[in-house]
């Protein structure tokens, strides 16, 4: 009868009490509320504040970016190891921030241009980003003095670092 917040607590309540030096914990906060989210974390800091060793799997890349290392594994390959700003930093992308009018044209027109890996949706803008800085500029060229569109070069999230790992993993079951 517990919400999802409060029965993942006493899970991790029960996890911790008899003193473990590893703690696993896998996907730890889904489906649970943004409040609870925050405050599980909390908790999970103080136990490795502690000297709890604190594993965790998770898919949400904000979560993920909690971590004091991170590692992506793909159908059995690590793929990435490191601080947040490492595995951002040995990505290797370039990244642009696109805002303004005709989002979903300029979208459409750079996928699958040269240097473009990526084209995605954040919120009313798109980060458009590629691992060959000068093949992406020269893509993005015609599009950068638009009128109506406000480019910006921008540090790669998380999240298009995950995103072009993925797409450059090869699935191992097909």
């Amino acid at each position: 009868e517990l919400s999802g917040g409060w029965k993942q607590r006493l899970a991790l309540g029960a996890c911790t009490l008899p003193n473990p030096q590893l703690l696993l914990l896998d996907e730890p906060t889904a489906g649970v509320d943004p409040k609870a989210r925050r405050d599980f974390w909390n908790e999970i800091h103080a136990l490795a504040a502690e000297g709890l060793t604190v594993l965790v799997s998770t898919h949400y890349m904000d979560e993920a970016e909690r971590c004091h290392e991170i590692a992506y594994i793909a159908y059995g390959y690590l793929l990435a190891h490191g601080t947040v700003e490492q595995v951002i930093k040995q990505s290797a992308l370039t990244t642009y921030t696109v805002g303004g009018d005709r989002l979903q044209e300029v979208a459409s027109a750079l996928a699958g241009q040269p240097g473009v890996d990526m084209v995605a949706p954040f919120g009313a803008s798109l980060h458009v980003s590629g691992r060959d800085g000068a093949a992406l500029e020269s893509s993005i060229a015609p599009w950068r003095d638009k009128p109506g569109l406000r480019w910006q070069q921008a540090a790669p999230s998380l999240e298009d670092v995950f995103i072009d790992l993925m797409n450059r993993s090869k699935d191992n079951f097909q």
